[in-house]
């Protein structure tokens, strides 16, 4: 079996799983454990069909930084306010959900799955920097579209995209990019500007839409080309210029909110999956028993105890 990298949107799918698990499923002592179940259920899914040698959970250890904030208030604003339509994209945490966050770990923990953080940084941050750095070919699993910026086929660099669910999972290479929005990936941060997402808060360039920004783009390359191009006034309609011109103080500080960061001091050591020992099986079936797991917890040791043992 050849090595993978598969890199983990962990609050993409622990949402996704609350969402998706009844919350009628409890712990013995009547604590919440939908997300926990469902979470690992989502794991043993994507082992079985992906095969992933390596793994990584990686973790919003701050979900909207305040370096983003200060360059564009509006970032995640509506993230932050009451929740009143619930969905597998809010980032505000439910308390039935919060509380299940640190049995998530606690059973990562025991299926030696690595959990990688950044201080001030989100999980896409710590995804990009390990998707970058790696050697091996590499799987990020997420709801995120952002994150297409980062597939590269010619490193084998994936998404597997899960926003119409566990069951039609989507595998992102360059030519769905390209097919799906009429740019390159390496062009998708810029293309993300200039459109905007509502669901960040970020307002993107007004009169510029997804059709807009990808004809820029074919045409100039990247934003600073663009950019140029509206101050030289060649190469685009007034009307565009104008749009372009009006929107410069946002394009100063947009594409630093939009691309992933990709140098941050985490690396994906000891991320190789490997069949539980006996002891580490015991102490798994323990916590299923303690936090009320069930049958979740015996299918990923299943899983896990179908690949190749740690090599020395």
């Amino acid at each position: 079996m050849s090595d993978r990298l598969m890199l983990l949107d962990s609050a993409s799918l622990y949402f996704r799983a609350f969402y998706g698990v009844p919350d009628t499923v409890k712990a013995p002592d009547g604590a919440p454990v939908n997300a926990v179940r469902g979470f690992l259920d989502i794991i043993t899914r994507l082992v079985t069909t992906y095969r992933p040698t390596h793994l990584v959970a990686c973790w919003d250890d701050d979900w909207r930084p305040q370096w983003r904030v200060d360059l564009i208030p509006t970032y995640k604003t509506h993230r932050v306010a009451e929740v009143v339509e619930v969905g597998p994209d809010i980032e505000v945490v439910p308390d039935p959900l919060e509380v299940q966050v640190p049995v998530i770990r606690e059973a990562l923990g025991a299926l030696g799955i690595r959990i990688v953080g950044a201080a001030a940084h989100e999980a896409d941050d710590v995804i990009g920097t390990l998707a970058t750095k790696a050697a091996l070919p590499v799987d990020i699993v997420t709801g995120d579209r952002d994150l297409f910026q980062l597939v590269d086929d010619a490193r084998a660099v994936r998404v597997i995209y899960t926003a119409r669910g566990m069951s039609n999972l989507e595998i992102v290479t360059d030519e769905v990019v390209v097919k799906k929005y009429g740019v390159l990936p390496g062009q998708y941060a810029d293309f993300a500007t200039l459109r905007g997402d509502s669901s960040d808060g970020l307002p993107g360039v007004a009169g510029i839409g997804e059709k807009s920004a990808a004809t820029l783009l074919a045409a100039h390359g990247d934003l600073q080309g663009i950019i140029a191009a509206a101050e030289a006034g060649e190469g685009m309609s007034a009307g565009v210029r104008a749009k372009i011109l009006a929107g410069l103080p946002y394009l100063e500080v947009a594409p630093t909110v939009v691309e992933v960061v990709k140098d941050l001091p985490v690396d994906d050591a000891g991320a190789r999956l490997h069949p539980l020992t006996e002891q580490e099986r015991a102490d798994a079936v323990a916590l299923a028993e303690r936090r009320g797991l069930g049958t979740a917890m015996d299918r990923i040791v299943t899983a896990l105890a179908t690949l190749d043992p740690p090599r020395p």
